[in-house]
């Protein structure tokens, strides 16, 4: 009887040492591909080579949190969640920053999303994309902020439009129209209220040169 147990111990202890190696150790149950989710404009291949996963690299012990921090070191992106998918893949799944404003940095532009943050350096700006002018064009700048969140509130219509957008101020937000009206809209308060109060002037009083609709209750034209 003793004998019999301890060869079922044996038995359980190499079974259980075995399935410990096919998963920690061996390639058996390693990384074979690796699947990106969500890249538009950054290439598949890139984001994999920055995740630094070699193949067949046992899948169980793929650190996630250092991959999606070596990810994230391609600043085009806002994030990145990993995960695994068994038996062999690693999912990579990833949003990217969106574009909304760009920002003279010497000879060059900085291309910046809505927080602020510099997705690339271009020596010109896409023509879609507003001129942003403030004091101190750094993420977290409440002048800054201010400005990006008018860029986003800007109805879409309107949005193509704008070529420059200049604030002295958080409040003192103005846009400079391609067609060379300007439009002081303030501060980032009541967005709705003032879009659709611009889209709404923009189309009745096209004669005007000048609109202020930073206090929706008092909208003047010039």
């Amino acid at each position: 009887m003793k004998a019999r147990t301890a060869f079922l111990v044996l038995l359980t202890a190499g079974v259980v040492g075995t399935a410990a190696w096919l998963v920690f150790f061996s390639p058996v149950l390693g990384v074979r591909s690796i699947d990106i989710v969500g890249n538009i404009t950054v290439p598949s291949e890139r984001i994999k080579q920055q995740a630094g996963v070699a193949d067949l690299h046992p899948l169980a012990t793929v650190n996630l949190a250092d991959v999606e921090g070596r990810v994230m070191g391609i600043r085009q992106l806002a994030s990145a969640k990993v995960d695994r998918i068994w038996p062999g893949t690693l999912k990579i799944e990833v949003v990217e920053r969106e574009p909304v404003a760009a920002v003279q940095s010497g000879q060059r532009v900085a291309i910046v999303d809505g927080q602020g943050v510099v997705i690339e350096h271009r020596s010109v700006a896409p023509p879609m994309l507003p001129l942003l002018k403030v004091d101190r064009p750094v993420p977290g700048d409440p002048v800054m902020a201010a400005a990006l969140k008018v860029v986003q509130a800007v109805p879409g219509e309107v949005a193509a439009k704008v070529r420059q957008v200049r604030a002295a101020s958080a409040e003192g937000v103005t846009l400079e129209l391609s067609d060379g009206r300007t439009v002081l809209w303030g501060g980032p308060d009541r967005p709705e209220e003032k879009a659709r109060i611009l889209s709404s002037l923009l189309k009745r009083e096209r004669t005007a040169k000048s609109y202020d609709v930073s206090s929706p209750d008092v909208v003047t034209l010039k």
